[in-house]
């Protein structure tokens, strides 16, 4: 049992406040900081935070090389090859992010061995598969958070593409008026991604107009994706994403609510803070809104054009005292959401957790305090991470402040 710090990420559209306001440092940040990693990945993996508070010792992933079956358990160590199956993050997007999909298992072995037989570098700038893992993930809202994720149902986006009118669009509409299915979507969604650049240039700033054209009327039942469609354009001027976001259902989670994210499910995080937990991979086919690589025909292979509802993608909740589990189909990992009251006047003011395997519980707010059985309780505050490992006896965590919030992260136990 031990504290961990995360490990910052400084991307280009992260926030300059929330990670630091978080972690109790000056706001604003000097440079963004997107993400905040709670686990072993090596391009990243927490610190452990010594007795007397520094991190200058042992990060999570040596912790865990060092004995794999008592960080982990057996169990663990077999399904999946000795590592820390997930990463947990805190995620702060001020700008959106790329538009991207993640292979299934299967697609993501079969590309790892055929990238690795071509001979390219794992840090090779055209490589998509950087290990054999699949991705699936699921975020939950710190605060509003807004994506694109899913294909929308054609027979909407129809709705969308006409209330524009704009007669470039003309051609592409027809495609899928003519067939207002999961084929339709490929078939634009393709065109769209491989137009000739001059044809980008005549057909996105029409379609720009128009949208602030439209919500200049203030008669659009499509607020929030023309604003959106906008804020990409002006963004990323002559990127095809930009047409292709059109496609995609238009998501605003209220804090506390999650979107779980399979296989070949095409998305991109916009804005707002989030708590995230992924498999632990670094396998993404890019779609657009970027200047990284995209491999078309990879992507398509990739990609599932089925249409869905947003409903389909929240995950349902299971509420069991102070603890809100967000149930997903992932076999690496469980997330759920804690929060005690000091006080016990609103919530319970501790939590017994008797699961085996490995843990982590990220805090967010206020301090808690983890007692293993018979031994001096561990204090951990907020921005910092306990770390449980399938050897720590059964442990009680205790708020030691008004109120704390934090994340619990696991291997779920699959019958």
């Amino acid at each position: 049992m031990k504290v961990i710090e995360g490990a910052v990420r400084t991307y280009a559209w992260g926030s300059r406040t929330a990670i630091a306001s978080l972690r109790g440092k000056p706001v604003p940040s000097p440079h963004p900081e997107a993400e905040l990693w709670f686990g072993a990945h090596s391009a990243g993996p927490a610190c452990v935070v010594e007795d007397d508070g520094t991190t200058m010792g042992d990060d999570l992933l040596s912790v865990i090389e060092s004995d794999r079956t008592a960080a982990l358990g057996a169990p663990t160590v077999e399904r999946f090859s000795g590592r820390l199956p997930f990463l947990l993050k805190v995620l702060a997007a001020e700008e959106p992010l790329s538009l991207q999909a993640h292979p299934s298992s299967d697609q993501a072995s079969e590309g790892f061995a055929r990238e690795n037989a071509q001979g390219l570098a794992l840090d090779a700038r055209d490589r998509n598969y950087r290990d054999r893992w699949h991705k699936p993930e699921l975020v939950v809202a710190l605060t509003e958070f807004d994506a694109l994720a899913g294909f929308r149902d054609p027979a909407v986006t129809v709705e969308l593409l006409r209330e524009l009118q704009v007669s470039e669009l003309d051609p592409f509409l027809g495609m899928l008026v003519g067939q207002p299915d999961s084929h339709g979507l490929r078939a634009l969604f393709t065109t769209w991604l491989t137009l000739p650049e001059a044809a980008i240039q005549r057909v996105t700033p029409a379609v720009l107009s128009a949208a602030v054209r439209v919500l200049e009327s203030g008669e659009s039942g499509f607020g929030d994706e023309l604003r959106t469609l906008l804020e990409l354009g002006e963004m990323y001027p002559n990127d095809p994403g930009v047409l292709g976001s059109l496609l995609l259902n238009r998501v605003r989670l209220q804090p506390g609510e999650g979107l779980y994210l399979p296989a070949g499910n095409l998305h991109a995080y916009l804005d707002g803070t989030g708590v995230e937990i992924m498999a632990n991979s670094d396998n993404v086919l890019r779609g657009g809104l970027t200047s990284k690589h995209i491999d078309v025909p990879e992507l398509l292979r990739v990609l599932d054009f089925t249409p869905v509802d947003v409903s389909d993608l929240i995950p349902a909740i299971r509420t069991v005292g102070a603890e809100r589990i967000y149930l997903t189909p992932a076999p690496e990992f469980r997330l759920s959401r804690v929060e005690l009251d000091g006080t016990g006047m609103t919530q319970p003011a501790s939590i017994s957790f008797d699961m085996p395997g490995p843990q982590i519980l990220a805090v967010l707010s206020g301090t808690i305090e983890v007692r293993p059985a018979g031994d001096a309780p561990m204090a951990v505050t907020a921005g910092r991470a306990a770390w449980l490992t399938d050897a720590d006896p059964d442990v009680v965590v205790r708020a030691a402040s008004a109120r704390a919030v934090f994340f619990r992260a696991l291997v779920p136990i699959r019958g």
